[in-house]
């Protein structure tokens, strides 16, 4: 047994984590307590694996890839292999987020347009008729009714 050990409750305090959370980590085998009688102890490797599942989430990334990445650890080789998947990973997470926020960005326009035809529409009195939808093509000029 190692020098130092935790309990489930000790690293759901530390983490800001439900002992359930840690337990659902045991099931699906990333991380394996010992036991002593009914409680389990968690090793120094154990809380390691823990605190890395955490980060990968942290960052985007699904607890099968964090593992993946995890279990590509070797202590007594070189990581090299471990380090070039996990670059793989941030480069695909941060491709996707650019997107994301440019799919945002686009939204946020779009909202912006139609709140500000809405608020025109309001001051000139144009209500009964509001041309109110974008204009998907700002060279034409006519607009379709919502």
């Amino acid at each position: 047994m190692p020098d130092k050990t935790y309990t489930i409750s000790a690293l759901a305090k530390e983490f800001g984590i439900t002992t359930r959370t840690i337990r659902f980590y045991e099931e699906k085998s990333m991380i394996s307590p010992m036991r002593e009688g009914q409680k389990r102890l968690y090793s120094p490797a154990d809380r390691a694996r823990i605190k890395l599942i955490l980060r990968g989430k942290r960052i985007g990334m699904t607890l099968q890839e964090s593992v993946d990445v995890i279990d590509m650890y070797d202590p007594e080789h070189n990581n090299a292999d471990q380090l070039h998947a996990l670059i793989n990973v941030v480069k695909q997470r941060r491709e996707n987020l650019r997107q994301q926020k440019k799919d945002i960005d686009d939204m946020l326009a779009g909202l912006d347009e139609v709140q500000s035809l809405c608020e025109q529409a309001l001051a000139t009195g144009t209500t009964d008729n509001p041309t109110l939808t974008p204009n998907p093509n700002p060279n034409k000029a006519d607009r379709k009714p919502l």
